[in-house]
């Protein structure tokens, strides 16, 4: 969905005459550079491999937050004991109280609200279990995004937009902004300001 509707225009700067293509493609943009598929709430899963002896994890979408009727981001939450990297096992004899007690590699079910999370941050600390030992491979269903966009994306949509018109080249042969001429551009619609405006809903640790 355009982050911009016709009612917005005149309060962030553009004609109202403005077509909605300039929107659409402007849309996109922010969306390719925040490497997701939408700021609005969206399920995600993710697979995590989880640091020797951590019970934290950050999650790439942020900011979480509940779909529909839910009352929390976290839809379900799955851990399991995979097969250890090089030098995990050595020194480190709890993984065989835990491969002796669970199938190798086998999915545990977590109770997601014994899942503590920071919603801003996406990190989540898992409690430990009866062995005193944290999984080694997680993942996660969640769900992310905006509820409701907010200025600062409201704001970024109108100014690509303003850049994408003020370049002689998108100018030259039609006011369409197509695919290709966004990608080839996207360094100079996307200015400092847009990328400041949009750096919190940048995905981490994908792409």
């Amino acid at each position: 969905m355009a982050y911009l509707q016709p009612a917005d225009y005149p309060n962030y700067g553009l004609p109202a005459a403005t077509t909605a293509d300039w929107i659409t493609g402007a849309t996109a943009l922010i969306n390719s550079y925040c490497r997701r598929a939408d700021l609005n709430v969206t399920e995600y899963t993710e697979r995590i491999r989880m640091m020797r002896d951590a019970q934290t994890v950050r999650l790439s979408y942020l900011p979480l937050a509940p779909m529909g009727a839910a009352t929390s981001p976290l839809v379900s939450v799955q851990g399991r004991y995979a097969r250890p990297r090089r030098g995990e096992l050595a020194g480190y004899p709890l993984y065989d109280i835990a491969w002796a007690f669970s199938l190798p590699g086998q999915w545990v079910a977590v109770d997601v609200d014994t899942v503590d999370f920071d919603p801003l941050g996406g990190e989540l600390t898992l409690p430990m279990n009866l062995f005193g030992i944290a999984f080694n491979e997680l993942s996660v269903t969640y769900t992310a995004g905006l509820s409701t966009i907010g200025d600062d994306v409201k704001t970024a949509c109108a100014q690509i937009v303003r850049n994408a018109q003020a370049t002689p080249a998108l100018n030259a042969s039609h006011s369409r902004v197509d695919t290709m001429q966004l990608q080839y551009f996207s360094s100079s619609l996307l200015d400092d300001t847009v990328k400041q405006w949009l750096r919190p809903y940048v995905a981490s640790k994908v792409g």
